[in-house]
């Protein structure tokens, strides 16, 4: 075009064409771009891989038929993207390699079965060799594919590598190639097209209920419940609105999985934009896990653990996931790590199996982080006499203990200490739980005491 050419200098380029704009190129604007573009062509098919920087593998195996053939699939693509502004080429072949060469360098869109007769006119670029390899074969006296076909093999592997009869294989179906989907491939996939967009949000509801239920039906016929649903809404000017939502048990009742959406779509109201309207509505299956029959309740008409995750499940749907939390224990002996928070959705509260026991030993109240204390004992090993806590002076009447506890080295490093917990009694009543920090002479000289906890 007027002259112009990739890695031209800009000050050549101006020289050649005075009025040309330039702007400065954005790699992360391109990259953010070609993902969106990525997302829109998974209303053809769910497997959307990114080819480097300004292409695109669509997998259409099996989908073509929804369309009406691939050349009807072709126009559409074409017509659609032309439409939002964007300058485009594409072509379908048996062979990933195939379907980059003749997008770029063919002239033909779709090839036959055996597509060896169209790509042997195509330069050598069309096989995907980086600059330096096809600039050292041109040297040789080789400019087009089929010049590479039919040589032998051995001569151009040791002189140019494995990667040049990589390339060679991959195109002509030799090799294959394994593509990296741009979205984790959806187990199952119900989607429905309309004719005129649909612009209301009732519509999109009553649509969303519709493909739920088409899921719930195949889910159960293979004995599974839905963990993770995605919901997609292709706009029709090119944009793309999606929202996932997990349930904390498997399910497929379909009317709570719409439910779920319905609240993920009552946070977007004040967001809501259905510009021209939505053609297509797609609703899948990212993750699911087996679903047992259970046996309800006669009274209620469900299972008490289910109330539970229905409720998580609306309150992760309506506020985030991250922000519906639950205690959680963790592996571990020092007290302050037994219990941390953790997303409800993924850690279900359980009923927690209780042994009968005489006396509790562990207190009813612990402190987040341990508190400083002042500690007299007869022997620096030996258990507390009287104490000073929060400005007020204590007398110990009994105690038990010295239960020990060693430090966690992989986490708080070889330097700390041990802790020896006391039960202890005051004169007023009150039972407490300290340990001292370090043993005595083996550890440290200065042993510092601590309030864990607090029993009655």
């Amino acid at each position: 075009m007027s002259g112009i050419s990739i890695e031209q200098t800009l000050g050549d380029a101006r020289a050649i064409n005075p009025d040309i704009d330039c702007v400065q190129h954005d790699v992360h604007a391109d990259m953010k771009l070609l993902k969106q573009i990525a997302r829109w062509c998974e209303r053809y098919t769910p497997l959307v891989a990114l080819s480097g920087k300004d292409g695109l593998f669509l997998n259409i195996t099996g989908c073509v038929h929804l369309f009406g053939g691939e050349k009807a699939m072709l126009e559409d693509i074409m017509v659609r993207l032309k439409a939002q502004g964007f300058a485009v080429r594409l072509g379908i072949a048996n062979t990933a390699g195939a379907a980059w060469a003749l997008s770029r360098y063919g002239d033909c869109m779709i090839a036959p079965q055996n597509a060896r007769a169209l790509l042997e006119p195509l330069p050598l670029d069309a096989l995907r060799l980086s600059k330096t390899t096809v600039r050292e074969l041109a040297q040789l006296g080789f400019k087009t594919i089929g010049c590479l076909a039919d040589l032998p093999r051995a001569p151009i592997a040791a002189r140019f590598g494995n990667e040049v009869l990589l390339r060679l294989d991959q195109a002509l179906g030799r090799e294959d190639e394994a593509l990296s989907p741009f979205q984790p491939a959806a187990e199952l996939v119900h989607e429905k097209r309309f004719s005129d967009p649909v612009v209301h949000e009732d519509g999109i509801r009553a649509t969303i209920l519709i493909l739920a239920k088409q899921l719930a039906l195949r889910l159960e016929e293979r004995g599974l419940g839905m963990r993770k649903c995605k919901l997609l809404l292709f706009r029709a000017d090119g944009e793309v609105t999606f929202l996932e939502v997990e349930a904390s048990i498997p399910m497929r009742d379909a009317k709570r999985i719409a439910a779920l959406f319905d609240e993920r779509l009552a946070n977007l109201r004040d967001e809501w934009d259905a510009g021209f309207g939505f053609d297509v509505v797609q609703l899948s299956i990212l993750r699911s896990e087996r679903l047992e029959a259970r046996q309800e309740d006669m009274i209620t008409g469900c299972l008490s653990q289910e109330k539970l995750s229905r409720l998580v499940d609306h309150l992760s749907a309506r506020l985030g996931s991250d922000r519906v939390q639950v205690y959680q224990t963790t592996a571990t002996h020092i007290p302050e790590r037994r219990s941390s928070l953790a997303p409800a959705m993924h850690n279900q509260p359980q009923q927690a199996a209780t042994e009968k026991t005489d006396t509790a030993i562990r207190p009813i109240l612990l402190f987040p982080r341990p508190e400083l204390t002042e500690v007299m004992a007869e022997v620096p090993e030996g258990p507390p006499i009287r104490f000073r806590w929060r400005k007020a002076q204590y007398e110990v009447t009994c105690f038990e203990g010295p239960e020990r506890i060693a430090c966690e080295w992989w986490k708080d490093g070889r330097n700390a200490h041990t802790r020896d917990y006391f039960r202890i009694e005051t004169s007023e009543g009150c039972r407490l739980w300290l340990f001292r920090y370090g043993l005595y002479e083996r550890e440290t000289d200065a042993p510092k005491w601590y309030v864990q906890g607090i029993f009655a």
